[in-house]
């Protein structure tokens, strides 16, 4: 199965950090969205976005990839990181994906650096857990048999 991962990963790069570690294990793509504003998926069977959460959402920049890039009938999956988040941070992605007619196999998060706000005046929270503590939901894992497995 050919897999890519679009990420937008800024600030304290608790996403990237994660993708790599993903990356040792699976076999995938990694594209950052920034770098490349336009990617052929049409070739990939499974394609992942990946951000941290910016105020409740995934990346605007994110979205705007997929938006351009994401073809019809494709599987999908999210990953994020996030200090604190809240309900369908992953809302717009699922209205590009729907319209694309693609279906979601699965959605990982997990806790980043956070130091956002007031949390900045203490140092950040969350430091130093962006490959641990994360779960999946909506399914499991989709590149792995082991559905538990990141």
């Amino acid at each position: 199965m050919k897999v890519a991962i679009a990420y937008y990963s800024q600030h304290h790069g608790n996403t990237k950090k994660l993708l790599d570690a993903i990356s040792e294990k699976h076999e995938v793509t990694l594209i950052d969205v920034i770098a490349k504003h336009e990617y052929d998926l049409r070739d990939f069977d499974l394609i992942g976005f990946a951000s941290g959460i910016y105020y409740g959402k995934l990346a605007k920049q994110l979205i705007s990839f997929a938006q351009i890039n994401l073809p019809d009938g494709k599987g999908i999956f999210t990953i994020y990181t996030f200090g604190g988040a809240g309900k369908d941070v992953d809302a717009e992605l699922m209205e590009v994906a729907d319209k694309r007619h693609c279906k979601s196999v699965g959605s990982y998060n997990c806790f980043g650096f956070d130091t956002f706000g007031p949390f900045k005046l203490v140092g950040g929270i969350k430091k130093g857990r962006s490959t641990s503590g994360g779960r999946w939901t909506s399914g499991g894992c989709p590149l792995s048999a082991d559905r538990n497995e990141v």
